[in-house]
C-alpha cells in the first residue's frame, strides 16, 4: 500500500482555527446555503423547514443532504414540526435518489457531534448517500482516492429534475 494522499480541503480552514467549536448561527455553511442560489449552492429542495442540497464532497455520485433550515445541532433540538418536515425531506429526497441513481442501495445517517465524525457538528444535516455492489473498488482499496463519474453539475441537473417530477421543486422563499 501507499502512503497516505492529501487532499486540500481548504474550507475546513476556518473549522480548524477555531479549534473545531461549532459555528455561530448565521455563520455555518448550512445557514448560509439558503440564500445562495439554487444552482450555484446546488440545492435540490426548498421546504419551510428543510433544505436539500448536494454535497460539494461527495462520497458518491448523486450524495445528497437535508437540513434543518435553524441552526440545531441534533435531532433532539427539533420542533415535533422541525422534525416531521426533516423526515418528509429526507423520503422525498431518497425517492428521487433511487429513482435518478436507481442504486443497489442507500446509506442514509447523520454523524451528531465531531466525534462522531460531523464536518459540521454546530447544524444537523442527514446524508443520503446511494451505494451499488462493488462502488468500493481498487481506487479506494488501494490508492485512497474515490473516483466519481459525474460532475456535480450534471448531477445536479438530474437530481434538480427529479424534484420536479416528484411535484417537491424548488419552493418559493428562501
Amino acid at each position: 500500500m501507499t502512503g497516505l494522499t492529501r487532499l486540500w480541503a481548504g474550507w475546513r480552514d476556518a473549522y480548524v482555527q477555531a479549534g473545531g467549536a461549532p459555528a455561530a448561527p448565521g455563520t455555518c455553511l448550512f445557514c448560509a446555503l439558503p440564500a445562495a442560489g439554487d444552482e450555484e449552492g446546488l440545492i435540490l429542495e426548498r421546504a419551510p423547514a428543510t433544505f436539500t442540497v448536494m454535497n460539494l464532497y461527495p462520497y458518491t455520485s448523486g450524495h445528497v443532504m437535508v437540513a434543518p433550515r435553524r441552526h440545531v445541532a441534533s435531532l433532539v433540538d427539533l420542533t415535533d414540526a422541525e422534525a416531521a418536515g426533516l423526515m418528509g425531506a429526507l423520503r422525498r429526497a431518497l425517492a428521487v435518489v433511487q429513482r435518478t441513481y436507481d442504486p443497489d442501495g442507500v446509506n442514509v445517517g447523520a454523524n451528531l457531534g465531531r466525534a462522531a465524525g460531523a464536518g459540521i457538528p454546530g447544524h444537523l444535516h442527514v446524508h443520503v448517500v446511494p451505494r451499488w455492489e462493488g462502488d468500493t473498488n481498487f481506487m479506494t482499496a488501494v490508492a485512497e482516492t474515490r473516483v466519481l463519474p459525474e460532475t456535480l453539475g450534471a448531477g445536479w441537473a438530474r437530481l434538480r429534475a427529479g424534484f420536479d417530477a416528484l411535484g417537491a421543486g424548488a419552493q418559493a422563499g428562501g
